[in-house]
């Protein structure tokens, strides 16, 4: 695999062998585009109205139970939008998506793509944490769908990287297993953005033997974005 020492090194820290192999796709980092979003005075406010109504939004039970929602981070002008399931219990300590070890691998895996976590923007398709880590149910979904599509519209992002069976299933209206939808591309919506399906660094830390094909889904992520610019 063609590649510099620094997309090795967070393969690496991926927990990927990096083998050399001669007919391996080169990939490159991530070229450096300027941002083509203009900023407003209204976009600003629209941002932060919508901060402000998840952080009182008690539309379903899960308000009872959480120390606080988690909104969203990162750049709001970014081209890349991460999105998960829900908040764990260190994210509704904290207030902030993928953080801990799942989030450590998060980071190492954009980074083998040339990414920053700061870079990008991360969001979850629940704002509070299912009691005991559950599967988020269909009414919670339901509460927090507008507020993840107003979050999509104010960053109109070049793509979506669907991370973990329960982000790509809401995300796309499907009931389609995740081994299945890897390695295509869907769009969300009726946005035209395009949408690519991974698994959950969780699922990978319990399952190191798919890091590969995490791998591979990002380098289709990679491959999508490019045609975007």
């Amino acid at each position: 695999m063609r590649m510099d020492k620094a997309q090795r090194y967070y393969l690496q820290r991926m927990g990927i062998d990096v083998y050399l192999e001669r007919d391996a796709v080169s990939v490159q980092p991530v070229p450096v585009v300027a941002v083509d979003k203009h900023v407003t005075a209204d976009t600003e406010a629209a941002w932060e109205v919508l901060r402000n109504e998840v952080a009182q939004c008690i539309k379903c039970e899960l308000h009872k139970s959480r120390t606080q929602t988690v909104f969203g981070v990162g750049n709001q002008q970014a081209n890349w939008l991460i999105i998960g399931e829900a908040p764990g219990a260190e994210e509704d300590r904290q207030g902030e998506p993928f953080v801990g070890r799942a989030g450590k691998l998060l980071n190492a895996m954009l980074q083998a793509v040339g990414l920053q976590r700061d870079e990008v923007y991360i969001a979850n398709i629940l704002k509070c944490r299912p009691p005991n880590n559950r599967d988020p149910r269909p009414d919670e979904v339901s509460a927090c769908r507008n507020y993840l599509r107003r979050q999509i519209d104010l960053i109109q992002p070049h793509i979506i990287l669907a991370v973990g069976r329960v982000a790509a299933q809401n995300l796309l209206q499907t009931e389609t297993p995740i081994g299945r939808m890897r390695g295509q591309r869907y769009s969300y919506a009726d946005t035209g953005i395009p949408v690519v399906v991974t698994y959950h660094p969780a699922y990978l830390l319990r399952s190191p033997r798919e890091k590969r094909k995490a791998w591979q889904d990002l380098q289709l992520a990679m491959q999508i974005y490019k045609e975007s610019l």
